[in-house]
């Protein structure tokens, strides 16, 4: 068994990333948790309905998926920029202290959104062996309207890593499904159609009818 651990910017970043992967986790009797870093609040503009309506969604995905914990740190979404780099460290590193991930699952740094930029630049710094010896694997997922988009940067994203998720796939739409508002009809890329045929493609890179990829960026074996 092991411990796992999904950081999302926003809530849907986990199953659009990696949903798939995580059913997979907790049908082999892994444990897996969730750290949401960001949410909406009446504070940054959004209505007290919206608020209610984004926490019942985040409650029934953590049913859905079977999360040991959800960890929401609640930072103002499309706002993080203007939060100091070390104080969102922190945050997330007091998280890797009470769980203790041997795998994480992260967003690439030069997706479109700036929080997923600010996110992943933070947790490069938090895989120190000295500081967090559980920590055993790292692993970029690819967020659908994120990822696909980076037109300028040099580094793109370049999986090296596939997970057959032909079991878990029709989970992995369910769940999306929770997100009222998030999904859209094809062409949108957070589609239903869009989701299966990225799975289908990813699929047909590694010998699997769907997959998720993934970038292995750190392992450390003992």
């Amino acid at each position: 068994m092991s411990k796992v651990l999904v950081i999302a910017p926003h809530p849907d970043d986990e199953t659009l990333g990696c949903g798939g992967t995580l059913f997979r986790h907790k049908a082999n009797g892994d444990e897996i948790y969730w750290l949401i870093v960001t949410g909406i609040s009446v504070e940054i503009g959004w209505s007290k309905d919206a608020v209610i309506k984004r926490d019942n969604e985040i409650d029934a995905v953590s049913k859905k998926c079977g999360f040991s914990n959800v960890f929401n740190l609640r930072l103002p979404t499309t706002k993080i920029d203007t939060l100091p780099l070390s104080d969102l460290i922190e945050k997330i590193t007091d998280v890797y202290k009470k769980v203790e991930p041997e795998i994480i699952y992260m967003p690439f740094v030069n997706d479109v959104h700036t929080d997923h930029q600010i996110i992943a630049k933070a947790l490069q710094s938090t895989f120190k062996w000295f500081r967090y010896p559980h920590i055993k694997k790292a692993y970029i997922y690819e967020t659908p309207s994120e990822t696909e988009f980076n037109f300028v940067e040099n580094r793109v994203f370049s999986p090296n890593v596939f997970v057959n998720i032909s079991q878990y796939i029709d989970n992995k739409i369910e769940t999306m499904k929770i997100y009222d508002g998030e999904m859209g009809a094809f062409p949108f890329p957070r589609s239903e159609k869009t989701l299966r045929a990225l799975a289908t493609l990813r699929g047909s890179q590694s010998g699997f009818e769907a997959a998720e990829a993934f970038e292995l960026v750190y392992e450390r074996k003992s």
